[in-house]
């Protein structure tokens, strides 16, 4: 080979790995439900990193913008925007994130998006329900199809029954409260927002997950399109970084006000927060880690999923679809490989 030959093929490599390296988006869509219209919700690590312009400094300098698109109707339009290229990343919860998957939704699962969430049962102060037992028979809302749904079947599952034993209606927010205001139901399953109607007196929580088995919390996933990881990894890795650092710093629990004054604006109040989150650290709800726990509770959510006959297109290897790289990778960066203590399969820490 003559010299001006090597000399050719080594600028066009030179070339062709600088091409590469500014190969970059021109924006990046994160998205997750709406809080209302299109605007999304403030939730976890999220909405830190927002609030405190961790994505402004870690992109403005490439000139990338990060947009937060919310999605009316919640975890399935999400899902449906991710299927159709319509965002980057997706926060969604593990059902609906399980579901797609399955039905061929090409995606990664790179990180955890929330943990151990509450659920609540809410009922009229002056109710004769007391008990999960109570409920055999009774007229119970909660909205089918979603992470609530998982949570009632576990909840239920404590007590000896199932599903069968209650009446569902699906219901959510106010039009649930309402509803048991004018006796037309007897009990909410709900989330944390729950809370919000027992603090003005409308309704009376007779039971909780908080401090209860974490097995009976439920957990969302941050999910990448494959086509966004495969064409810009290195960005990924990023994005998954700036969720990292939101997470160490929202951690720390001389933080804790602040980080509830930030996610009350996703209109739930302070009050509301503090007492959904008593019980475990600020780290525990916040880990970024794919731990034993979070494994295993995504395997157990695949099972009840496959028992409501909703896996169109049979199992999803758990193991393979959790792409832990870049998660591993913004750990080393930013020197947090040990901050978080990691939780066993049945949520309690493992140090």
């Amino acid at each position: 080979m003559s010299r001006w030959r090597s000399v050719w093929l080594l600028a066009a490599v030179l070339l062709t790995g600088a091409a590469q390296a500014e190969d970059k988006p021109e924006v990046i869509r994160l998205g997750a439900p709406a809080l209302t219209g299109n605007i999304q919700g403030v939730w976890g690590a999220s909405g830190v990193a927002r609030a405190k312009g961790f994505f402004e400094d870690e992109f403005s300098k490439d000139g990338i913008r990060v947009e937060f698109p919310g999605f009316k109707g919640g975890g399935p339009m999400v899902g449906q925007a991710l299927a159709n290229g319509q965002i980057d990343f997706a926060g969604n919860g593990d059902m609906i994130s399980i579901i797609g998957k399955s039905s061929g939704i090409k995606s990664r699962l790179i990180a955890p998006g929330s943990r151990l969430e509450n659920a609540y049962l809410l009922v009229k102060p002056d109710s004769p329900i007391k008990t999960i037992e109570d409920l055999r028979g009774k007229k119970v809302a909660y909205f089918k199809g979603n992470y609530i749904q998982l949570q009632v079947i576990r909840i239920l599952g404590t007590a000896g029954m199932t599903e069968k034993d209650i009446r569902n209606v699906s219901l959510l927010g106010a039009a649930a409260t309402n509803a048991l205001l004018n006796d037309n139901i007897d009990a909410i399953f709900a989330g944390s927002e729950s809370l919000e109607s027992e603090d003005k007196g409308l309704t009376k929580v007779i039971y909780s997950t908080r401090g209860g088995p974490a097995r009976l919390t439920a957990q969302s996933g941050l999910l990448v399109s494959e086509d966004f990881a495969t064409r810009y990894p290195q960005i990924t890795e990023r994005v998954v970084k700036v969720l990292v650092r939101a997470a160490r710093w929202a951690s720390e629990e001389q933080n804790r006000d602040e980080v509830f004054a930030i996610w009350a604006k996703g209109g739930r109040s302070i009050e509301t927060l503090r007492a959904d989150y008593e019980g475990r650290p600020l780290a525990d709800r916040l880990s970024p880690l794919i731990d034993p726990f979070f494994v295993a509770q995504y395997e157990d959510t695949q099972k009840l999923v496959g028992e409501l006959g909703l896996l169109r297109g049979g199992p999803v290897d758990i193991n393979q679809w959790f792409d832990r790289r870049f998660l591993d990778a913004a750990l080393v960066e930013l020197n947090a490989q040990n901050y978080w203590v990691p939780l066993d399969a049945n949520g309690q820490r493992t140090q």
